[in-house]
């Protein structure tokens, strides 16, 4: 395995039913067979047909021009909706439709940019943990900064919050119903209950009364204090432009754990394993110290400094172009179609293999190189549209992208211009992806301050 850039080793020969249910549950990563990386798209048969894509031009279809004929599959939803019930992430049809309405404007611009001054005191919260004696294992760094500007922006700090429990609850759930079954390959109906959802049982209540306490405090505070002005709020106050309609206690219950979860979970990955790759290319590291020295000096990033700062946005954008968040996908083909010249019948499975997307030979030149200037204005001009797919695409591309990015970019740069990171005498992380694309051992790493 390439040490500054870790891959997995894909198959070349094809897996049988009980050899892509162990490599699943291993590792989703496993499941991507080798010419997936070479050609745009291929078909199998295991139960029934499948698909599986890393082609742009397909990509844009199944996320754009014939979205109502792909909704998401559900071996997908069923590893999901434990604990995010029928929220924006898993909602179909109208059900989305005003779902979506009710919450785009919370995550308008002008509303993200009024919570930066909340991440820009968590990136200087986040570079003074740095400050003691190292090395620090980032991602869990990352994953305690992330989740500081959560709970500032959504829940009015920690009082009502226990990150290390939730935190666990998280990576409890992953590990339990987040895992595919071989119910799911043998197309077992629904209603026969899979083991991993009744082991997360216990970490779906710890996660929901902890979120209901959240909101009710909120709730109780509002009365006593009047409103106030963060994520929270602005969802429980939310409505349907359309109808009116505002988010009963179920929504706002399952709504609030996905962008809890989500807010903080990918955006630390990105944070994570943006540093790994600074370190280990400790040229493209003093590139991007220099320019966050210029712009900052010795204080912390906010939203204002951001523009003067793309090749932080370049260092992140790469970052997830190599491990993006959640790097494969599916959807069922809900009629017939035609991707990529391939008859596609009503029922099959269209696999969106995001990370073979991302690290593809017909698309990308040196797919598997570190390369922030992937990102320049000029190279994404230049490329298509669907071939970076970090929050994916279409009607339905994460409603939070840019909250996310606006952290990411704050505390990144944040540390950059204080800290020379390296790497420590620790093994070398493999990227493992169950719900979320993680490294395998984490991510350790010495921080010297300049």
């Amino acid at each position: 395995m390439n040490a500054l850039v870790p891959n997995v080793t894909p198959h070349t020969q094809p897996l049988g039913m009980l050899d892509s249910v162990r490599a699943a549950r291993r590792n989703v990563l496993e499941v991507i067979p080798a010419i997936c990386y070479v050609q745009p798209m291929i078909t199998g048969w295991m139960g029934s047909r499948w698909h599986m894509v890393q082609d742009p031009a397909v990509n844009k279809r199944v996320f754009l021009d014939n979205v109502g004929n792909y909704p998401k599959a559900e071996v997908m939803i069923r590893m999901v909706r434990p604990a995010v019930g029928d929220s924006l992430f898993t909602a179909e049809g109208a059900d989305w439709r005003w779902q979506r309405r009710t919450v785009a404007p919370v995550f308008a611009q002008r509303n993200v940019v009024a919570l930066a001054p909340f991440m820009t005191e968590t990136a200087e919260r986040a570079a003074a943990r740095l400050a003691g004696d190292g090395p620090h294992e980032m991602v869990g760094e990352m994953l305690s900064a992330t989740f500081d500007v959560i709970c500032d922006v959504a829940l009015s700090g920690r009082d009502h919050f226990d990150a290390d429990v939730y935190g666990a609850a998280i990576l409890k759930y992953f590990e339990t119903a987040g895992k595919a079954s071989l119910l799911d390959f043998l197309q077992v109906p629904d209603w026969v209950p899979r083991p991993g959802a009744l082991l997360g049982r216990g970490a779906v209540k710890t996660m929901h009364s902890m979120v209901a306490d959240a909101i009710e405090a909120r709730r109780a505070e509002t009365e006593r204090c009047g409103r106030m002005d963060d994520l929270l709020d602005h969802m429980i106050s939310a409505e349907d432009p359309d109808s009116g309609r505002k988010m009963s206690p179920t929504d706002l219950l399952h709504n609030m754990q996905f962008f809890i979860v989500a807010g903080h979970e990918t955006t630390a990955l990105a944070l994570g394993w943006a540093l790994y790759l600074l370190s280990s290319h400790p040229h493209l590291q003093e590139h991007a110290r220099a320019e966050c020295r210029r712009v900052l000096g010795d204080r912390p990033a906010g939203a204002e400094d951001l523009a003067a700062m793309p090749y932080v946005r370049q260092i992140l954008d790469e970052a997830m172009r190599l491990y993006p968040p959640v790097g494969f996908l599916a959807r069922t083909a809900a009629e017939p179609d035609v991707l990529g010249g391939r008859e596609v019948r009503k029922g099959e499975i269209i696999f969106l293999a995001i990370y073979a997307l991302h690290r593809h030979e017909m698309w990308w030149n040196k797919p598997n190189e570190f390369d922030p200037d992937n990102f320049t204005d000029a190279a994404i001009k230049a490329r298509h549209k669907y071939l970076h797919l970090p929050f994916g695409a279409g009607p339905r591309v994460c409603v939070g992208a840019n909250f996310a990015m606006m952290q990411a970019q704050i505390i990144l740069a944040t540390l950059l211009a204080r800290y020379r990171f390296s790497l420590a005498d620790a093994p070398v992380p493999t990227p493992i992806m169950h719900m979320t694309l993680r490294p395998d051992t984490g991510i350790v790493l010495k921080a010297e301050p300049v």
